[in-house]
């Protein structure tokens, strides 16, 4: 039952969470708040370096007063045992009152069996509060732990009538066409930063010569791993994603694309991977696959048209992210997923729709597949 304060305190648990943007994956995004006599005593956010999860963090800060407390936790304490031991067993030892948790965590390991412990040991159990709010920080978790497949998210900047770039014919090659304001532009590394890699196709990388990197300025874990789909090595050793390649560089191309090639890309610092093609091209399903061994939880793809259309109809795509700038680029332009559905169209299909202001921009999100279903 939720009492008075609870959704103050979720929410302070929930800010928490957000600190382990880019520090956590591939475990959960966590935050605890522990509270006593309607004082916080306790706050803590989950890092994979350190270990500690966000709720032994709070009991340590809090000490002997977490006895009779209410810890507030954005996801189920866990009950297994995996690099650390189970959350729900720290709680209960030390005497723990009640425990407000978010949302059930996804994990198959735990999927209740945590709150189930609180509950025999007589602590106080609520679930739910704030549940939406806090599992679209663990989208990426709960497709990844459940599926074995990476969240994947579809984003592009496009003009109001819904096209990518002007006709190439007007256009320098290897020079990007900037559609969205600066406004707009930053909070795109905001995505980046919470994405555990970026996906684009060769044909843009020929076309805009883009560097593909996490300017947020925020720290990670781990580098943003960009991967580029290849089919044929056409990638040039001159381009900014080989020039700049410290082990975060990873070119998926076909299996009988060139040996030479592939050994240049290489001694420049690249991984190349060859996967098998249909039509001649990389396979999807085996990219995700591919990625979502190495560990892979979220990929934010920035492709063109083409590609744009093989992730929708291969049915990869969980949700969008589509930033529409007030200039109209009219027909024979490129659009945004050739011969796919246009974005209007996709945008009748998604749950969770919002909008949101960038200067002059607006960015529409929304799922065409609950990671939480």
């Amino acid at each position: 039952m939720k009492q008075t304060g609870d959704l103050q305190y979720m929410q302070q648990a929930i800010a928490l969470a957000r600190e382990g943007v880019g520090l956590v994956s591939p475990n959960p995004t966590v935050g605890c708040v522990l509270v006593k006599d309607g004082r916080v005593i306790g706050r803590g956010f989950h890092i994979y370096d350190h270990r500690d999860h966000a709720e032994i963090v709070a009991l340590k800060e809090a000490g002997s007063e977490a006895e009779g407390a209410t810890a507030y936790v954005t996801l189920e304490p866990c009950s297994h045992t995996g690099r650390t031991g189970p959350c729900a067993d720290a709680l209960v030892h030390a005497k723990l009152a009640r425990v407000v948790a978010a949302t059930v965590d996804p994990n198959p390991q735990v999927a209740g069996q945590g709150l189930a412990k609180l509950t025999k040991a007589g602590i106080a159990v609520t679930v739910g509060v704030l549940q939406q709010e806090a599992r679209r920080l663990n989208d990426a978790f709960a497709k990844w732990i459940v599926t074995g497949s990476p969240y994947v998210v579809l984003k592009a900047a496009l003009s109001v009538d819904g096209y990518l770039a002007p006709p190439p014919a007007t256009r320098h090659t290897q020079e990007p066409h900037w559609l969205t304001g600066p406004s707009a532009r930053a909070h795109v590394q905001q995505i980046r930063h919470a994405a555990d890699a970026i996906l684009t196709g060769v044909g843009t990388v020929l076309a805009d010569n883009p560097q593909l990197t996490d300017r947020s300025g925020l720290p990670r874990r781990r580098p943003l791993l960009r991967v580029v789909l290849d089919s044929h090595l056409r990638l040039p050793l001159t381009s900014k994603l080989v020039e700049s390649a410290q082990d975060d560089l990873l070119i998926l191309c076909g299996e009988t694309a060139p040996v030479q090639h592939e050994d240049k890309l290489r001694e420049h610092g690249a991984d190349v991977v060859r996967l098998p093609a249909q039509h001649n091209h990389v396979d999807l399903t085996t990219v995700m696959r591919c990625l979502a061994e190495r560990q892979i939880t979220s990929v934010l793809c920035e492709g063109g048209s083409r590609l744009n259309a093989s992730l929708l109809t291969s049915g990869a795509v969980d949700a969008l992210a589509l930033f529409y700038a007030e200039a109209e680029l009219g027909a024979g332009s490129v659009p945004f997923a050739e011969g796919g559905p246009s974005p209007y169209v996709l945008e009748q299909k998604l749950s969770g729709l919002a909008k949101t202001e960038f200067g002059s921009d607006t960015l529409v999100t929304g799922y065409l597949r609950d990671p939480w279903a």
